[in-house]
């Protein structure tokens, strides 16, 4: 049988006491928002994160590759091109210039597709779906045997072409605003200092998920890719002005199975495993379930107490889900980000905040733009967590106490009270709710051009 699904194409300081207070009336945008201003100061791949620009900040902030030599410039244009730069040795700054659309699922002999991936590993969609029908194989344990182990082998197939490492002290651009790079699975691991920007991302789909029985009430099947990974202990990311997106390659034009859907993406950026310090600013996020997982799991074993010091300022999520973000420990920055839903939307909304573990989201001055059937309080979602601050958010242009609306809905056992212990201070300009959608509404997601490609 094949299996019906293409691989779609297209296109710090710790917190200090006091808090920068929203400002009373609309302003232009920050300097390092505006790309004409931003570049003729500078090429941008020569642009390092600003002080007091959220945490990633902190420390000896964040620089890149921005002080890299001339033989430490690499233009590419092919998978190969750009394997051969994240592989180049030395831990000097380097500086990446991605041209065109390069994608990953390719190899010598051109595009691969997930039957190529499965060859030689005897797996079968068909059978795998023969032997762990939850009405043959139960629901009380994951699957095990000669169809799982094939499974296994045919996605390390998959994962030893897309996954793509981000080494240290490296910035990674588009050259132009239409650079992307389709069907790769990210990731900055271990490794400190990194800049991603002006690059369009999409797609990390997962040929082969697994089914898990046990997930859930009813089963789930879950797939293994993010479009980009901050994990291991990484520190000083700064991820800007770039476009994650599952489209083309939609969930909801996926099959079902068992009754669940056959979910092919996970998470467009996580930042789990004791990472640290990392700032998402005018990045647009669009089409796409499971967005921002900050935290690795409810265990205290990975090593994310003390760290997840993460701030998201003036991005645009654009018909998404859920995790937006969804946190555990960290101290989680919110302010001056455009929520938006229709009506239509591919991607049934869940929630946005997701307050887990030991979580300390601070949401000022955000606005939503919701359909009259998504109610207030959905916004917040409980997992476990105790505490969440949110001020002077707006909903369709109305200024909403979120806390207040999530706990007027919630039962006792799952209300959540203001959280008293930290208040942010790297921050931008903080502008006022209401005039965030205007401002980011030609200024978000890759719009630069860098110097000296050709």
């Amino acid at each position: 049988m094949r299996i019906k699904r293409p691989l779609a194409i297209a296109a710090t300081a710790a917190a200090a006491a006091f808090c920068l207070p929203v400002q009373a009336t609309a302003a232009p945008p920050p300097p390092q928002s505006s790309p004409i201003a931003q570049t003729a100061r500078q090429p941008l791949e020569r642009q390092v994160l600003a002080e007091r620009d959220g945490w990633a900040s902190s420390g000896a902030g964040t620089t890149g590759g921005s002080a890299a030599a001339p033989e430490r410039i690499f233009d590419v244009r092919s998978r190969a091109e750009l394997g051969s730069a994240l592989a180049a040795t030395g831990t000097e700054p380097r500086i990446i210039r991605v041209h065109g659309d390069i994608r990953a699922n390719t190899g010598p002999a051109g595009e691969l597709s997930c039957v190529d991936y499965a060859a030689g590993t005897g797996f079968s969609l068909e059978q795998y779906l023969y032997d762990y029908d939850p009405a043959r194989y139960g629901t009380g344990q994951e699957p095990a045997g000669e169809q799982e182990n094939a499974r296994r082998k045919a996605a390390a197939n998959q994962a030893a072409v897309i996954r793509w490492d981000i080494p240290s002290n490296t910035t990674i651009v588009g050259a132009t605003a239409d650079s992307s790079i389709t069907g790769a699975a990210l990731r900055i691991n271990r490794a400190n200092n990194v800049i991603f920007r002006n690059l369009t991302v999409r797609d990390s789909a997962d040929c082969f998920p697994a089914w898990d029985p046990t997930d859930g009430d009813h089963g789930n099947w879950n797939s293994e890719y993010d479009l980009l990974q901050v994990i291991n202990g990484s520190t000083n990311v700064w991820v800007d002005h770039s476009h994650f997106t599952d489209a083309p390659n939609l969930d909801i034009n996926q099959p079902s199975y068992f009754g669940r859907p056959y979910q092919v993406h996970d998470g467009a950026v996580d930042v789990t495993n004791g990472s640290d310090l990392v700032t998402l600013s005018y990045n647009r996020f669009s089409d796409h379930d499971k967005l921002l997982l900050i935290g690795s799991t409810d265990s205290t074993s990975r090593g994310d107490v003390g760290k997840l010091r993460v701030t998201i300022h003036h991005n645009s999520f654009e018909n998404v889900g859920q995790r937006a973000p969804r946190v555990r420990y960290g101290q989680v920055d919110v302010y001056n980000n455009h929520f938006t839903t229709s009506a239509a939307s591919p991607t049934p909304y869940t929630y946005t905040f997701g307050a887990g573990v030991e979580s300390h989201i601070y949401a000022e001055a955000n606005a939503f733009t919701l359909p009259g059937d998504i109610p207030e309080s959905s916004l917040i979602r409980h997992f476990k967590g105790q505490a969440i601050t949110t001020v002077d958010n707006t909903v369709n242009g109305k200024r909403v106490d979120l806390l207040a609306a999530y706990n007027s809905a919630a039962t006792t056992d799952k209300q959540l009270v203001a959280d008293g212990s930290w208040t942010p201070a790297l921050r931008t300009k903080v502008h006022p709710a209401q005039a965030v959608p205007a401002l980011l509404r030609n200024n978000v997601g890759p719009v630069f051009m860098a110097g000296g490609g050709h």
